[in-house]
């Protein structure tokens, strides 16, 4: 067989044939066409990681964890700049990179090994500058990182492209989104794609409603080939059929639990993007046995709430995390500081006495106190979910594995995988602020 010289052409023989004779002819093929071939996304990606047909706005890819949204959506990137120069036909030349945060966007957008700077080959490989949060293709195409902490870097800036990626995570997912649109005006057809997990927030529904919208759905089975076997044997065999597993898995956007004390409508409602003036902030540590990120234990909730001059509360942070005990404890400290808080609140029910002593070894000058879980979890959760209901607490922009759990509690116990450390460090941070003394006589009398 005699092999053709251009890439699409190769690719495109090579994939037609038999498998054997496909192997003996990748076998013959030169350094040359060997090259050639190693830099063809058309030939290594699966049918649902090539842009659909049509004319769409907005490339929507829902799946699963291990899927390789990241790899699509960077070769997406790689495909709609690499021409002469922009704006030849087809190509884009300003292009957004958004991500969950600003290291998000660096470490795996751009330098992860699935990111955009692996998926060049040399001769054409984007000039990345850090400092100035830009990619400069030798065409003279620019990419800018954007962060979804920070809506309004996209206030301002337009785009002819986007590539937005683990959307259903961002905190200001909206926002964020919002200003994302009113840039993308650039050209005769911008273009965006969307990578994420799903979760049911309000934008990621709002997208798939949308006329101009192609979705695409994918699992975490479709690129088992590529995957460690110990993910595939332990991960998938631990979360497959669980509630978690059908949305990190399977990319279901699931529903809300019925008779769940928190619903998504009832967080959307009362969403915020910044709270009043705060007259008391604490911050709440729900505990674990956790050794750190290599064992199987719970992680350590985190979470720091307020309480406006406006008497409602305001959820200001989850910092949750599994960490050692210096490590969970710093955490905790930098929080108290960067919030001005008055008091850190802990669980004691696990390991006594060793919550107060990390603490302590790390700011020995800090307001501490240790709380008792006479009550079970759901008894705790209720009243606070009572004050949610009530429309007394606001989060301030959203908090998506926090949410997750608190919309996995029943009447009849927690459905989630593993413990609601999240949300029990929220009931513990709302039980001190709201359901303890008024926070308004709280200084005069403590």
């Amino acid at each position: 067989m005699t092999v053709p010289q251009s890439t699409f052409s190769l690719a495109a023989s090579i994939a037609s044939l038999p498998e054997l004779e496909r192997a003996r002819v990748l076998a013959g093929l030169t350094k040359k066409q060997a090259e050639q071939l190693l830099w063809d996304w058309k030939f290594w990606a699966r049918p649902n990681q090539l842009p659909p047909p049509g004319d769409w706005l907005t490339w929507l890819i829902l799946a699963g964890r291990g899927y390789g949204k990241t790899r699509t959506g960077a070769e997406w990137v790689r495909s709609v700049v690499c021409g002469p120069t922009p704006r030849s036909r087809g190509i884009l030349g300003r292009i957004a990179l958004v991500a969950e945060t600003a290291a998000d966007a660096r470490d795996v957008m751009v330098e992860g090994e699935s990111g955009i700077l692996s998926v060049h080959p040399k001769a054409f490989r984007p000039l990345y500058e850090p400092s100035k949060r830009r990619l400069t293709w030798p065409n003279g195409a620019v990419a800018t990182l954007y962060n979804a902490v920070e809506p309004d870097q996209l206030r301002g800036p337009q785009h002819d492209g986007a590539w937005c990626d683990e959307l259903a995570k961002w905190r200001y997912a909206g926002e964020t989104w919002d200003q994302l649109q009113f840039g993308l005006r650039l050209g005769d057809k911008p273009r965006q794609v969307v990578t994420t997990t799903p979760r049911p927030i309000p934008v990621l529904k709002q997208i798939i409603a949308a006329g101009t919208s192609r979705v695409t759905r994918g699992s975490t089975h479709e690129n088992g080939a590529n995957l460690a076997s110990t993910f595939l044997a332990e991960v998938v065999k631990k979360y497959e059929g669980t509630r978690l597993g059908r949305q990190e898995l399977n990319a279901e956007i699931l529903d809300d639990v019925p008779g769940a004390l928190w619903t998504r409508d009832m967080l959307d409602m009362s969403r915020v993007g910044f709270p009043p003036d705060l007259v008391r902030v604490v911050v709440a540590v729900d505990p674990s046995g956790t050794k750190g990120a290599e064992d199987d234990g719970d992680g350590i909730g985190i979470v720091a709430a307020g309480c406006g001059v406006d008497g409602r509360a305001y959820l200001l942070e989850d910092a949750s995390c599994k960490l050692p005990p210096a490590g969970w404890g710093r955490r905790a400290i930098e929080v108290f500081k960067r919030w001005g808080a008055d008091r850190l609140i802990a669980e004691r029910n696990f390991g006594g006495a060793m919550v107060e002593h990390v603490i302590r070894s790390i700011d020995p000058d800090v307001s501490f106190r240790e709380v008792t879980a006479s009550r079970g979890k759901v008894a705790r959760a209720e009243p606070i979910a009572a004050l949610y209901e009530q429309k007394k607490v606001s989060h301030v922009g959203s908090f998506p594995d926090l949410e997750d759990q608190m919309c996995s509690f029943t009447p009849s116990g927690y459905i989630g995988a593993g413990s609601p450390d999240r949300a029990d460090a929220a009931v513990w941070a709302l039980t001190e602020l709201m359901l303890g003394p008024s926070p308004f006589t709280w200084f005069v009398g403590n």
